[in-house]
């Protein structure tokens, strides 16, 4: 067997999440059992999203998790660039490698008919949107249209009838009809890549032999097994992990659950314990064990026990872990040196102390005022969070919009959580200091009044607010999907006022 390869292909384009360490991990364990390499490859083709600090936040969030990669940018390879935005001269060569062969083509299809043919699918109850109305385009004809300055993006050939058959390696055979897939955009308008072109010339450039991924790749697994055939390559050996999931069954999502992995970091995690349980999502140990290092699982590891369904991400069983690494792993006489490296350092504490100077009568005072930074969870109160007895549903929109607010250009210093605020109280029409203060002060410390609010939010840190947020608006009652998509309508729409009208 040739010398086993594998990677993730992260993208920068927000915060390292949970299910990226996790995949990370699976791909690291099996490359070391097999004494192979696991390179990190950064997908960085979205250039409206992508950032460099995202890509910097991928590295500390992985390394923090004692995740390491032998291939990468930052570590440099055989096989380079690492970055996708960094190869886009090579997507391009074996995309008109594609057009030159008749099996991909130029589709010049607009914004406005995309949506006109989505929404016919749609009434037809068709799998797929894109009705093909570019494929057999004269010569002549996309001649024309490219003289005419027309845009266009290409598309792959996807057979119209039959059936795609492949292996996984832990599912087993697995098929889907091609007429259940669209002709996929191979190359972008901006003449970046899609991730399927780029993942598949990438892993076949890069000699990866097998691909470890999450179940929510099974989708487009075929598309990536007929661009290896049309290529002419071998494709790898495929292996599907169960996806992680929240509390309610579904897919993890930031919209209801903590996913930044610098939460668990911060949140007073330790690494190894946060792994051990991550490799507890997809995996069983023999005899069902639970504590171990990452040593004992590239040992003894084997595919054949990989689950097939989805795993619950249970915080409890996290904590139940992590307690146990603290027990066995952390000496008594070392606990208190730990604590600081977390938080009980002169650094953070430095940052408290003007905002508690002219606040406290006694030092005795110092905690009572200032111990929401040092706690995880922080005690809810319908009263306090809901001033001038607004009802749980119009706080709980209230929090959402300002999540929405700050999520929009991902900036949480002061002056966007003060900005934010103020928007929210005009999108609501309520008062800003009687309404929106309190709130977020119930949210934050549970407490009707502490420090300085937004330089609180600040210190807190993103992750850490929040998650607050979250857990504030789930003890509210939540925001059921349907809910959600109706207020988010009328939050972009700037109608907020309405649907609070209607809740009262």
């Amino acid at each position: 067997m040739d010398k086993v390869r594998v990677r993730i292909a992260p993208s920068p384009t927000g915060d390292p999440h949970v299910g990226t360490a996790y995949m990370a991990l699976f791909n690291l364990i099996f490359a070391r059992h097999h004494k192979g390499d696991f390179i990190l490859r950064i997908e960085d083709t979205d250039q409206s999203r992508s950032k460099a600090e995202y890509e910097q936040n991928i590295y500390k969030a992985l390394k923090w998790s004692n995740i390491s990669w032998d291939e990468g940018p930052d570590v440099g390879g055989s096989y380079g660039p690492y970055r996708q935005s960094e190869r886009t001269d090579i997507y391009r060569e074996y995309c008109q490698k594609l057009l030159d062969e008749g099996k991909a083509y130029k589709c010049f299809a607009t914004a406005e008919e995309l949506q006109e043919m989505r929404e016919l699918s749609s009434k037809l109850g068709k799998r797929t949107g894109y009705d093909r109305r570019y494929r057999n385009l004269s010569t002549e004809e996309i001649a024309k249209r490219e003289n005419e300055g027309q845009p266009y993006v290409v598309r792959l050939k996807v057979p119209l009838t039959g059936t795609c058959e492949y292996i996984d390696a832990i599912k087993g055979p697995l098929s889907c009809p091609w007429a259940d897939i669209d002709d996929q955009i191979l190359l972008k308008s901006d003449g970046f890549p899609t991730y399927h072109l780029a993942n598949v010339v990438d892993d076949h450039l890069m000699k990866i032999t097998h691909v470890i991924r999450g179940d929510e790749w099974l989708s487009s697994t075929p598309k990536h097994v007929l661009l290896y055939e049309v290529f002419g390559f071998t494709p790898p050996t495929f292996m599907h992990l169960p996806l992680l999931l929240g509390s309610d069954g579904k897919k993890l999502s930031k919209r209801k659950n903590p996913t930044s992995i610098f939460y668990y970091r911060d949140s007073g995690y330790l690494p190894e314990a946060f792994i051990n349980f991550l490799t507890l999502m997809g995996y069983s140990m023999q005899e069902d064990k639970e504590v171990y290092s990452i040593d004992e699982i590239i040992k003894e590891f084997d595919p054949k026990r990989i689950g097939v369904s989805g795993a619950f991400f249970d915080v409890k069983k996290l904590d139940w872990i992590n307690q146990q690494y603290i027990i066995n792993t952390v000496k008594e006489e070392d606990l208190w040196e730990r604590l600081q490296e977390w938080i009980y350092n002169e650094t953070f504490m430095q940052k408290l102390m003007p905002l508690c100077h002219t606040r406290i009568k006694t030092f005795g005072e110092f905690m009572d005022l200032c111990h929401f930074f040092f706690v995880n969870k922080i005690p809810h109160n319908t009263q306090l969070l809901c001033p001038k007895k607004i009802t749980p549903q119009t706080s709980a929109y209230i929090l959402q919009a300002i999540l929405w607010l700050l999520e929009k250009d991902d900036n949480w210093d002061r002056d966007s959580i003060e900005k934010a605020s103020r928007n929210a109280a005009e999108l609501f029409e309520v008062n800003h200091k009687n309404i929106i203060i309190k709130l977020l002060f119930a949210s934050l410390t549970g407490k009707h009044q502490g420090p300085p609010l937004f330089d609180s939010f600040v210190i807190l840190g993103k992750d850490r607010a929040r998650a607050r947020f979250l857990e504030a608006i789930e003890f509210l009652g939540g925001i059921s999907n349907k809910k959600l998509a109706t207020f988010k309508k009328l939050f972009e729409a700037g109608q907020c006022k309405e649907l609070v009208e209607k809740e009262s």
